[in-house]
C-alpha cells in the first residue's frame, strides 16, 4: 500500500521499552456509511529498536503510549514486531477503528467475529471488554491530540499484502453496517446451561460468545463431566460447574429449578440444546419464573408424530403407531374409504430421534415390518421411553435444512442450505441404505418462489406448535419441485432444472421435524462463517427473555451483500468397519493437498486412530470428518473441490 506522508512520527511503548515508526497516511479519516458507526485512521507502522537510523532527515516527534492504554499497547507490541521478521522490516499498515457514537457494546469481539474469513484481512483484533461503556471519539489527527486519540480506538485490522485500504473499505462496510451499540446500559447476566455437550470441539464458540456478551455461565451436568474439573484448560468459559442428574425423566424438571434456585447467584435464565431435554428445561423455566417458551410446544417439536400430524401438507398420508404391535391391526383395518392406500416407498422412524438415527426407507410390506420393529425399539429402554413409530410417504424431492431466528413471531433472520441426497437417496439403493447426511451447501441453489414458500410454510409451522419466539432448525423436502439432482460436469452431483419432467402440479413443502433449539455445531459454525450469524449467541439472548430484545435484533443483521461465499459442510462417513489406523485422517488429506487446505475453513476429525468404526450399517451414525468447503467465485467450483475431496479423501483400518 502506497500513500503519501501526512505525520510522521516514534512512537514509543513505555513499559517495554521498545518504538516504532509510525505514518498517518494522508488517506482521510472515512466515515463509514450505512449505519457502522465507525470512522478509521491508517497508519503505517515500522518496528524499531532505536530512534536512530530510521530513514527519517529529521527526528520526528515521540508519542508515549503507556500501560494506562493495554490492548492497544500489546497490540502494537506484537504485531509490528512479527511482522518485520517476516517482511524483511517492511512498514505495516494498520486500520484502527473508532467510534462515531456513544453506546454500550453488544458483543466486545464483534470485529473478530464479522470479520472471521475475509478475503482483504488477516488479522482483527478489539480492543474492547464485555458491555464495555463506549465514547464517541472525534477526528482529531492533529499532531497535539494522536497520542489520546489512538488510546481511544476500539480495534484494529491488519489488511492482507495483496488488499488496499479500498478494499478495506468495502469489506468494512459490508460486514459492519449493523448496530453493535445499544443506547443504555447493559448489566452482567447469568444463565444456567443444562448437559455441557460431550467435548469442548462441540461448544467452545458457544462458551465464548457467552463471555462476549457479558453472559456467566453455570454449567449443570453429571458428576465427571469434562467442565467440572475446575483445572480444565475451558474452566474460565463458566463460573461454576453444579453436578446434577440431568437424565431425561419425571423429575428432570424439578432437578434442574431446584438447582437454580438454590444457586447462590441469581439465574437470570436456563438453556439447553438437548432435544430430549427441552420440555423438561421449559417447565423448570416455569418453576423459578423465568423466561421460556411453552412446554407443551417443546413436546411437539420433539414428537415427529405429533409434528407430523399437525401439518396441512401431507398429514393424511401418514400415521403413527404407538408400539410395532399395531401394525397388523392398522393394516387390517386400514381400507381406502378410510384413507389413501399405502404407496411404496414409505419412510419409517422412531418418534424420538436425531441424526436420522433409525430412519429406513422400505419398498414393501416385508421391509416396512422390520424397519418398524426396529425404530420402535430404538428408545424402548431409555429414560424417556418411548415406542411410538411414525411412517410418511417417501418424497422424491431435494431435501433442505432452514434455520430461524423468530422473535414474536416475526422472523429476523433465516437462511436455507441444501441437504445433499444421503445413501438412501440414490436410485436403488437397498433397505439398509441410510439418511446420514453427506452435505450441506448454502447458500440454497432452489428457485427463489420455493425458498419463499420453506420461509413462509415453516414459519406457520412454528407457530401452529405453539411458538413465538426461538432459534430453531427445521427439516423437509420440496415435493414437485422444480429442480432435481443430476449428476453433470462429471462426477458433479448438483440441482438442475427438471425442464418440466415429472408433476405439474405447484410445488409444495413438506415438513420433517422442528427441532426447537439451533442447529448443529457443525452448521451453526459454517453459517457463522457464511452469513455472520450466531445462532448460539441469539438462543442465550432469547432465553433471557424481552430485556435482550435489542440485542437479539441488532445480532440478527446479516452482511449486508448477503452470504461472503458459497460453502458445503461436507460429511465423510464410514465406509467398512473396523480399527481406524490413520492417525488423523483429515488433517493428513489437507497436508497432502495444499490447494484443497486454502479452501477449508473449518475441519474436524472425528474418528482417529485406535477408534473403533462400526461401518456404513451401525445403529449409531458416526462420521470420519467433515470440512466446510468454500469458495467465492461459484457453486460449481465449490463442488468441483468437494468432489475431490470426495474420489481422494482415504484411510486404513485394522479389519
Amino acid at each position: 500500500m502506497v500513500a503519501k506522508d501526512n505525520h510522521k512520527a516514534l512512537l514509543r511503548l513505555e513499559e517495554a521499552g521498545s518504538t516504532a515508526h509510525l505514518e498517518i497516511l494522508e488517506h482521510p479519516p472515512h466515515l463509514h456509511e450505512n449505519g457502522t458507526s465507525l470512522w478509521s485512521l491508517d497508519i503505517l507502522v515500522t518496528a524499531t529498536q532505536h530512534s536512530e537510523g530510521i530513514g527519517l532527515s529529521e527526528q520526528p516527534p515521540t508519542l508515549i503510549l503507556s500501560g494506562t492504554d493495554p490492548p492497544l499497547v500489546e497490540f502494537l507490541m506484537s504485531v509490528p514486531s512479527h511482522h518485520a521478521v517476516e517482511h524483511d522490516h517492511q512498514p505495516l499498515p494498520i486500520r484502527l477503528l473508532f467510534s462515531t457514537r456513544n453506546g454500550y457494546v453488544i458483543r466486545s469481539d464483534f470485529l473478530e467475529q464479522r470479520l472471521e474469513c475475509s478475503e482483504h484481512i488477516s488479522r482483527a483484533t478489539s480492543f474492547l471488554f464485555p458491555l464495555q461503556p463506549v465514547n464517541a471519539v472525534h477526528q482529531d489527527i492533529t499532531l497535539p491530540a494522536l497520542g489520546k486519540t489512538l488510546s481511544k480506538a476500539i480495534g484494529a485490522v491488519v489488511p492482507l499484502p495483496s488488499a488496499t485500504f479500498q478494499d478495506l473499505d468495502i469489506d468494512l462496510r459490508n460486514r459492519l453496517s449493523f448496530s453493535w451499540l445499544v443506547p443504555t446500559p447493559l448489566k452482567p447476566r447469568r444463565i444456567a446451561w443444562v448437559q455441557g455437550r460431550e467435548d469442548i470441539d462441540c461448544i467452545e464458540r458457544a462458551l465464548k460468545a457467552a463471555a462476549a456478551l457479558g453472559i456467566i455461565l453455570v454449567i449443570l451436568d453429571e458428576s465427571s463431566h469434562w467442565l467440572q474439573d475446575p483445572h480444565t484448560p475451558w474452566a474460565y468459559l463458566r463460573e461454576a460447574f453444579v453436578e446434577v442428574d440431568i437424565t431425561p425423566n419425571i423429575g428432570f424438571a424439578g432437578r434442574v429449578a431446584n438447582a437454580v434456585r438454590t444457586y447462590p447467584h441469581k439465574i437470570d435464565g436456563i438453556v439447553t440444546i438437548s432435544d430430549v431435554r427441552l420440555p423438561g428445561v421449559a417447565r423448570a423455566c416455569q418453576m423459578v419464573g423465568l423466561p421460556t417458551e411453552s412446554p407443551e410446544a417443546y413436546e411437539i417439536a420433539g414428537n415427529k408424530g405429533h409434528t407430523r400430524l399437525l401439518e396441512t401438507v401431507g398429514a393424511n398420508e401418514s400415521f403413527v403407531l404407538s408400539s410395532a404391535d399395531e401394525l397388523e391391526t392398522f393394516l387390517e383395518q386400514r381400507q381406502p374409504r378410510h384413507g389413501p392406500p399405502l404407496r411404496y416407498p414409505l419412510v419409517v422412524k422412531p418418534v424420538v430421534g436425531w441424526c436420522s438415527d433409525c430412519v429406513s426407507k422400505v419398498q414393501n410390506y416385508t421391509e416396512l415390518t422390520i424397519a418398524v420393529q426396529k425404530a420402535s425399539a430404538r428408545h424402548a429402554d431409555s429414560a424417556k421411553r418411548s415406542t411410538a413409530v411414525v411412517i410418511e410417504p417417501y418424497v422424491d424431492g431435494p431435501e433442505v435444512d432452514a434455520n430461524f431466528a423468530l422473535l414474536d413471531g416475526e422472523i429476523l433472520f433465516y437462511d436455507v442450505n441444501d441437504d445433499f441426497p444421503s445413501p438412501a437417496d440414490v436410485p436403488g439403493a437397498g433397505f439398509n441404505a441410510n439418511f446420514q447426511e453427506t452435505q450441506n451447501v448454502m447458500p440454497s441453489g432452489l428457485p427463489t418462489e420455493e425458498i419463499i414458500a420453506i420461509r413462509d410454510q415453516m414459519r406457520q409451522s412454528m407457530l401452529r406448535q405453539g411458538f413465538r419466539s426461538g432459534v430453531f432448525h427445521c427439516e423437509g423436502r420440496v415435493r414437485n419441485s422444480r429442480v432435481k439432482y443430476a449428476v453433470k460436469d462429471g462426477n458433479v452431483v448438483d440441482l438442475t432444472p427438471t425442464n418440466g419432467d415429472g408433476s405439474h402440479e405447484e410445488p409444495q413443502v413438506y415438513l420433517h421435524e422442528i427441532n426447537a433449539r439451533p442447529p448443529g455445531y457443525l452448521e451453526s459454525v459454517a453459517v457463522l462463517f457464511a452469513y455472520g450469524i450466531d445462532y448460539y449467541a441469539l438462543r442465550m439472548l432469547m432465553a433471557l427473555g424481552p430485556a435482550e430484545n435489542a440485542r437479539v435484533r441488532a445480532l440478527s443483521q446479516s452482511f449486508l451483500n448477503g452470504p461472503q461465499f458459497h460453502l458445503s459442510l461436507m460429511i465423510l462417513q464410514q465406509t467398512r468397519a473396523g480399527i481406524m489406523k490413520t492417525a488423523d485422517a483429515a488433517k493428513e488429506f489437507l497436508e497432502e493437498h495444499p490447494d484443497i487446505k486454502t479452501k477449508v475453513v473449518d475441519y474436524y476429525t472425528r474418528k482417529k486412530g485406535g477408534d473403533v468404526l462400526d461401518g456404513p450399517n451401525a445403529s449409531a451414525l458416526w462420521w470420519i470428518a467433515y470440512f466446510s468447503v468454500i469458495s467465492r467465485e461459484s457453486r460449481g467450483d465449490l463442488l468441483r473441490q468437494v468432489d475431490f475431496i470426495q474420489q481422494n479423501f482415504k484411510y486404513e483400518i485394522e479389519e
